[in-house]
């Protein structure tokens, strides 16, 4: 499956973690690309393009000045938005029907949501139904549309990168072309 994830409105300096983790995680657990939107940050790209290149993948970032057009482009593409909101029906009523998607967009609020997302959106899915961090509720998801197969050791060959690591019961053991 094809797996975008969609960053809303991120602020400067509130969410540069946050949406740094959004894209590590996103990375990690099978996603193809993040799309961001509300302010650029020169910094979050340099950072994400830095990780690619130095642990391998296909993986890209791109920001958006026009979200709401840009999702509903991508939902005339035959993507199936998949909104993540405390709101929404509970993930594992749902995981079935998601992961029959071809082509997927995870979006993940920041600031306010807007309301056509809510509209929009094929799929409110929620986590849980406690306030959480939008990170976690990322990992989840992906894991399980990917149904768990981005934490084997298979799954790190598609990376390739000048970084790797080794299992170790104890310490470290990073190897380096």
């Amino acid at each position: 499956m094809e797996i975008i994830v969609f960053r809303l409105g991120h602020r400067l300096p509130r969410d540069e973690r946050i949406t740094t983790h959004v894209c590590l995680v996103a990375r990690a657990f099978g996603a193809n690309s993040v799309i961001y939107s509300g302010q650029k940050d020169h910094s979050l790209e340099k950072s994400v393009q830095g990780v690619v290149g130095s642990w391998g993948g296909k993986f890209s970032i791109a920001h958006e000045n026009s979200p709401i057009e840009r999702l509903e482009k991508l939902k005339k593409a035959g993507y199936s938005i998949i909104h993540l909101t405390v709101y929404g029906m509970p993930l594992p009523e749902k995981e079935n029907a998601i992961r029959n998607a071809e082509k997927a967009v995870v979006v993940v609020g920041g600031e306010k949501v807007p309301t056509e997302v809510y509209h929009m959106a094929d799929f409110n899915i929620a986590v849980g139904s406690q306030p959480h961090s939008e990170v976690a509720a990322l990992a989840v998801t992906l894991d399980r549309i990917m149904g768990g197969q981005e934490l084997e050791r298979s799954f790190e060959s598609n990376f390739r990168g000048n970084i790797s690591l080794e299992p170790a019961e104890k310490g470290k053991k990073i190897k380096k072309k």
